[in-house]
């Protein structure tokens, strides 16, 4: 398009009355004042319109009549609705695209005092987004949800706006090109809807896959890492300002293979991969040096004559690789910062004895070690640590534990400073939830301990570590996992055969659970209403890499890490 400058609405803009501007906006009430007040003071000489969302009525109107007003009409050349109101983060992965993060949070859902139009107005935000996402995929989905949920209001709304769109032929935005170049214009999708609260163990996990854990432990947003860079161990004067920490960021992005590659592996692997990416580098860079100094070889004796000849290819191919080269020693920088900020998390909190831990808990095995101990440990763990450790305990558990033992753990958890507003609402959430007699599984499947650390506990290594267990990942379905594979698969399963059924292309919207399509479905949309988590995500991935010809995409209100989740909970816990 030819774009030059990229400014942000609210800004002061000068006039540029010769040039034609792009808007891409949300059709707010502030951002539709201010583009009336930009045909207003003209600063420019035509005016594209693209709205994040649709715009109503209404809202063209002001513009309309602002354009009127100014005698700008003939300048508004262009106005569209794009529907991308939510963010791609990756190629099967997305979030809801809200500047107003808390407005849709699990918190403002799951708040006590929350009244039926704050709801509605939740729930059509979401609705909102994932019209727009089935607009740009090209796709009418089959919805499935789970009853008496804020993923079965969601499914209420979206299955009545679709229907609506379907109903209007003529402004139908599901007809013509637009479904012809969907992703799914041979078998539509599958919708799978749920609810964060069928599942509050999992955002709490310690992890201990890339993504997750640099999502987990670093300032990670947008698929942007911000590290604070150590300053050495120079000790600062006396009476000297303290030196400020440099701030680094890197994008994680589709273009950089290492993390593409890597992302989805257990840490330990990364850590070796990179050790691996860097040898590789320094051979490739030694033979360029070793090529350069061979070319100027002094003397004339017909060997090195040949061995010139011989070399000149050799080194117009390496000089010809520079470019890449310089790029892989960028990314095995990048991943060098980035995996040992995270390996300093891991061995300063003791995160793999957590992970560990966690998962034998989920899985119902047998524990090495009581929890109490765990709790107890000065040296394992943050308070935040020790909290999500228990949470998991508490959730998992068929049995709540006698008011004896939960005061032994209280006290335990406050000596080790934590704040226990969060398990107030964990007891009075699994108090009201179904769950309470059923708690979810999380399959059987526990780490298996590889020894310590081989070929990465090589003096010459970047990774000094000494200490953390290398623990092997085995493939076991989370619960939002398992109710797709049963979804998807049309599998008889109690946990699933109660769940609502709606097909917006059906005339009449009917309440059956029964579906009327009896085959599986090739590909899927798992959205999860009141946040998400990368857990989940690369469960759901690694689970469709064992389905040939399969494909799932992974959404949420919000993407939170343990933290953040911690924090909604514990406002709640306070309420």
């Amino acid at each position: 398009m030819g774009i030059t400058l990229h400014l942000l609405l609210h800004s002061d803009r000068d006039a540029i009355p010769d040039v034609p501007a792009v808007y891409f906006v949300m059709p707010t009430e502030e951002n539709i004042d201010r583009m009336c007040q930009d045909l207003r003071n003209q600063l420019y000489e035509s005016y594209y319109l693209n709205f994040i969302s649709a715009i109503s009525r209404s809202k063209l109107e002001d513009i309309a009549n602002a354009a009127i007003g100014a005698n700008a009409v003939t300048q508004v050349a262009k106005v569209f609705d794009q529907y991308l109101n939510f963010i791609t983060l990756e190629d099967d992965m997305f979030v809801l695209c809200n500047q107003n993060k808390e407005l849709v949070s699990y918190r403002a859902i799951n708040r006590p005092d929350i009244t039926d139009t704050e709801m509605e107005t939740i729930m059509d935000t979401i609705v909102d987004s994932l019209f727009c996402f089935f607009v740009t995929l090209g796709a009418i989905p089959i919805i499935r949800c789970s009853r008496g949920t804020a993923a079965e209001m969601v499914a209420v709304k979206l299955d009545k706006k679709l229907r609506e769109n379907l109903r209007d032929a003529r402004n139908s935005l599901f007809t013509g090109d637009t479904l012809g170049a969907g992703q799914f214009s041979f078998q539509r999708p599958l919708l799978v809807l749920v609810d964060r609260n069928i599942d509050l163990a999992t955002p709490l996990h310690h992890t201990w896959t890339y993504q997750a854990l640099v999502h987990d432990v670093l300032d990670f947003h947008l698929n942007r890492v911000n590290l604070e860079e150590s300053t050495g161990t120079e000790s600062t004067p006396a009476g000297a300002r303290p030196k400020k920490k440099n701030k680094k960021s890197y994008d994680l992005t589709a273009s950089d293979k290492f993390w593409q590659k890597h992302k989805g592996s257990p840490f330990p692997e990364v850590a070796e991969s990179v050790q691996q990416e860097l040898e590789s580098y320094r051979a490739q860079e030694d033979e360029v040096k070793r090529l350069k100094s061979i070319m100027g070889i002094e003397g004339e004796d017909e060997g090195a004559i040949s061995m010139l000849s011989d070399n000149t290819a050799k080194l117009t191919s390496a000089v010809s690789s520079l470019p890449e080269l310089l790029e892989k020693k960028r990314l095995i920088d990048l991943h060098t910062n980035v995996a040992t900020a995270v390996l300093e998390h891991i061995k300063s909190r003791k995160l793999d004895v957590y992970f560990e831990y966690e998962e034998k808990i989920m899985s119902k095995s047998t524990l090495d070690k009581s929890l109490l101990d765990m709790i107890s440990d000065p040296d394992a763990g943050t308070p935040e640590d020790k909290l999500r450790l228990f949470l998991i305990y508490y959730i998992s558990s068929a049995q709540a534990p006698s008011e004896i033992d939960l005061e032994q753990y209280k006290k335990a958890l406050m000596d080790a400073g934590c704040n226990l507003a969060p398990l107030s609402y964990i007891k009075q959430w699994k108090a009201f939830t179904k769950m309470a007699s059923a708690p979810t599984s999380y399959g059987n499947a526990t780490p298996k301990p590889l020894g310590l650390f081989s070929r990465v506990m090589n003096t010459g290594s970047q990774f000094v570590m000494e200490g953390v267990k290398n623990l092997v990942l085995k493939q076991q379905n989370l619960p939002v996992t398992r109710i797709l594979d049963n979804l998807m698969e049309m599998k008889s399963n109690p946990e699933t055969d109660d769940y609502r059924y709606f097909d917006p292309k059906m005339l009449r919207g009917s309440d059956s659970s029964v579906p009327r399509n009896k085959n599986p479905f090739q590909e899927a949309i798992v959205f999860v209403v009141g946040g998400g988590n990368y857990i989940e995500y690369q469960n759901l991935i690694d689970y469709i890499k064992g389905k040939q010809g399969k494909h799932v995409l992974y959404g949420c209100s919000e993407l939170f890490n343990a933290t953040q989740f911690i924090k909604q909970l514990s406002q709640l816990g306070q309420k």
